[in-house]
């Protein structure tokens, strides 16, 4: 287990490394889209219609923004500070009623998402949902800013996302029978095989003359 959640960490951060971008073209920042689990999820579950435990509650958001948010933390978490170094606002959440502005970025991340589509199955949204939504919000900015703008906007974002500690985990300390459906090779397959789909995905998204050389 140790070995296969070592790989993953890897694997991540190649994907980032090849996923920052080269310039910004006509905008003058880049936008920051957050996919992943409760360390970066800033309050989606709270809007989700499901039996997962909503962290609108004090302490919850105590210390900096004085109120909960449905952040997993007292304050602020790793995108939030990111957001700031990089000189944009806290990114909206994508299930944030009446959250139509989506050049600055999109936040898809849901606590107690896992990469495996079982893990909390029905009660949050897993990577495959997050990437869903993410095409969904893409349909609709290319209806508001054309196709042109889009792939710009698109190509020059950061994006970035934490996933895979609940697959681990939530077999352990639940119900789940995702662990009598695999073996152990299979589970690893279907969690790597989830992060690899993702990076393809995001992969269409950037120009050639962005993806760094490799010596």
């Amino acid at each position: 287990m140790g070995r296969s959640r070592s790989n993953i960490l890897c694997f991540l951060v190649l994907c980032a490394s090849f996923l920052v971008p080269a310039s910004c073209h006509s905008y003058s920042h880049g936008a920051l889209f957050i996919f992943g689990d409760s360390f970066y999820d800033a309050g989606n579950n709270i809007y989700l219609n499901t039996n997962i435990p909503k962290l609108n509650i004090f302490p919850y958001g105590e210390t900096y923004f004085k109120h909960p948010t449905g952040r997993a933390s007292d304050g602020r978490l790793i995108p939030d500070f990111i957001s700031e170094f990089a000189k944009l606002p806290l990114i909206p959440l994508y299930l944030q009623p009446g959250n139509h502005h989506f050049t600055d970025g999109v936040n898809f991340a849901s606590g107690g998402a896992g990469a495996l589509v079982e893990t909390n199955q029905g009660l949050i949204m897993d990577l495959k949902t997050q990437l869903s939504n993410f095409k969904n919000m893409e349909k609709q900015l290319r209806q508001k800013l054309g196709a042109s703008e889009v792939k710009t906007l698109l190509s020059t974002a950061v994006y970035i996302f934490s996933i895979g500690t609940n697959d681990y985990m939530v077999p352990f300390t639940s119900n789940s029978t995702v662990l009598q459906s695999y073996s152990k090779k299979e589970f690893r397959r279907g969690e790597n095989g989830m992060l690899w789909q993702w990076s393809i995905e995001s992969f269409h998204y950037l120009r050639p003359e962005s993806i760094p050389t490799v010596r």
